[in-house]
C-alpha cells in the first residue's frame, strides 16, 4: 500500500464492465457540454439570468437566502432521504456571493440523518454592487453583474463564530475552513496563521479556493491567480505544516481549448502538486465544471495522476451537478469512472458543492444524481468514497492541525 492509498482491480461482478480507461476508444463528451463548447456559451450566460439554471448545488445563481434547488414538501424530502445513503459531505458552501449565510442549527436539520459531516467553505469572494453598472438591481452572484469580485477576509470570522454557537455534540459534525484569503499575495499564509491563531480548536483545512476558474478568475479585482506564482506554493507548504487538508479549484481546462490539445493547466497543476507535496489536496470537482467539460481521454488522465509516485497526497472531490452529468452522461463515461473509482477507492470523496440549501431534498439532489455510478461500484469502494476516505483525511487534520495550535500556545507562553 502506498502512502497515498492502495490501488486494486475492480472486483468480479461489480458491474461496471470490462476496463475502458486506455484502449477502449475516446469517452464522448455531453452533448448539453458540446453545445456550450460550440459558441453556445452566451446561451448559458443567458439561462443563468433567466433563472433556469438554477439546480441543487449551482452555486448561488437564486436569490439570497435561498435554495438553489427547487423546493419540495416534506413527503418529497422523506422520500429523497430513503434513496440516499448515508454519507459525509466535504464540499458544502455555508455563504453565497454576496456572503448571506445559512444558519447551522438550521443545516443540521436539513443533513438530518443521512449526512454524517461536512466541510464547512464560506465563499472567499463578494461579488461588488457597483451602482453604475448594476443600478438598482442587486447582483445576488457572479454571472448577474459585470462589476468585479473581491476577497472577503471576515468569512472566516463569520464561520467560526457560526460553528462556536453551537452544542459541543454538534461541533464534531463539521469541518469548518478557512477560505478568506487572497492566493495571488504572499501574506495569504499570514492571513492563515491569523485566523487559527484567533480560533484555536475551529478549523481542519482550507479552501474551497480558486486558482484558475472559468469567468470568476477573469472578474477578481487585482491580477489573475496563476499555479506558477510563488503564493500559491507557500500557501500548499503552510498547509503541510499545520496538517490542513486543501480544497483548491482549478479549471483543467479554458472555457473554449483547441480540439485535440491537452488541457490547458493539467501539466502546470501536476507540477505544482509535486512541488510541495506535504499537504493532502482535493482537487474540486477533478477539475471540470460549468464551462469546462472532460476531454475523451480524461479518465486515463486522471488515472496517469493516480500512478504517479510524486502525487499520494492528491485526491478527487466528486461535487457538483453539472460535474454529476458529465461522469454519467452515457455508458462509455459511466463505466470509465466507474472503473477508475473501483480501482483507486481511497483516492475519491463525495461532496454536494450545494450553497445555503433550503431544504433536504434539494440538499440531497447531487448524491442522487449520482446513482448510476453509485450502483456501479463495489460495496467497499461506494463506502470509502461516501464515508471512509472524508473520515481518514479529516480525521488526521484534526488530529494534526490541534497539535500544532498547541505548539505555537506553549511556545507563546499562552
Amino acid at each position: 500500500m502506498r502512502a497515498g492509498g492502495e490501488r486494486r482491480r475492480p472486483a468480479g461482478g461489480g458491474g461496471s464492465g470490462p476496463r475502458r480507461l486506455r484502449g477502449a476508444g475516446p469517452v464522448p463528451a455531453p452533448a448539453r457540454v458540446l453545445a456550450r463548447r460550440r459558441g453556445a456559451v452566451a446561451s448559458v450566460f443567458a439561462a443563468v439570468f433567466a433563472g433556469s439554471l438554477a439546480s441543487g448545488s449551482s452555486a448561488g445563481a437564486v436569490p439570497p437566502g435561498a435554495s438553489s434547488a427547487g423546493g419540495g414538501g416534506p413527503r418529497q424530502e422523506a422520500a429523497a432521504a430513503e434513496e440516499t445513503a448515508f454519507h459525509h459531505d466535504a464540499h458544502l458552501h455555508t455563504t453565497n456571493y454576496i456572503q448571506t449565510e445559512i444558519a447551522l442549527p438550521a443545516l443540521l436539520e436539513i443533513m438530518g440523518d443521512r449526512v454524517g459531516r461536512a466541510a464547512l467553505m464560506g465563499i472567499p469572494l463578494q461579488q461588488k454592487w457597483d451602482a453604475f453598472i448594476s443600478g438598482d438591481r442587486a447582483p445576488d452572484y457572479y454571472l448577474r453583474s459585470d462589476a468585479a469580485l473581491y476577497y472577503y477576509g471576515f468569512v472566516d470570522a463569520m464561520t467560526a463564530e457560526a460553528w462556536r454557537a453551537l452544542p459541543p455534540a454538534d461541533r464534531e459534525r463539521f469541518d469548518p475552513m478557512i477560505v478568506g484569503f487572497n492566493p495571488t499575495d504572499m501574506y495569504a499564509v499570514d492571513h492563515l496563521r491569523r485566523v487559527l491563531t484567533m480560533y484555536p480548536g475551529v478549523f481542519t483545512g482550507i479552501g474551497e479556493f480558486s486558482v484558475h476558474k472559468e469567468v470568476v478568475s477573469s472578474k477578481i479585482a487585482g491580477h489573475a491567480a496563476s499555479l506558477r506564482n510563488p503564493a500559491v506554493g507557500r500557501i500548499l507548504d503552510f498547509a503541510a505544516e499545520v496538517g490542513l487538508v486543501v480544497s483548491l479549484h482549478n479549471d483543467v481546462d479554458v472555457i473554449l481549448p483547441r480540439a485535440g490539445e491537452r488541457p490547458t493547466y493539467f501539466d502546470d497543476f501536476a507540477a505544482l502538486l509535486r512541488g510541495h507535496p506535504g499537504a493532502p489536496v482535493l482537487w474540486a470537482h477533478a477539475g471540470i465544471g460549468r464551462f469546462v467539460e472532460p476531454t475523451p481521454d480524461y479518465a486515463a488522465l486522471i488515472e496517469s495522476l493516480l500512478t504517479d509516485d510524486s502525487l499520494p497526497h492528491l485526491y478527487f472531490d466528486l461535487s457538483w451537478d453539472l460535474v454529476v452529468e458529465q461522469l454519467v452522461a452515457d455508458e462509455a463515461a459511466l463505466a470509465a469512472w466507474a472503473d477508475l473509482l473501483n480501482e483507486w477507492p481511497t483516492r475519491f470523496v463525495f461532496g454536494s458543492d450545494a450553497v445555503i440549501p433550503a431544504d433536504r431534498e434539494g440538499y440531497l439532489s447531487t448524491y442522487r444524481a449520482f446513482g448510476p455510478l453509485w450502483e456501479r461500484l463495489d460495496p467497499e469502494t461506494s463506502r470509502l468514497v461516501r464515508v471512509g476516505n472524508y473520515e481518514r483525511l479529516f480525521d488526521e487534520a484534526r488530529r494534526r492541525v490541534r497539535a500544532w495550535e498547541a505548539s505555537q500556545a506553549e511556545a507563546a507562553g499562552r
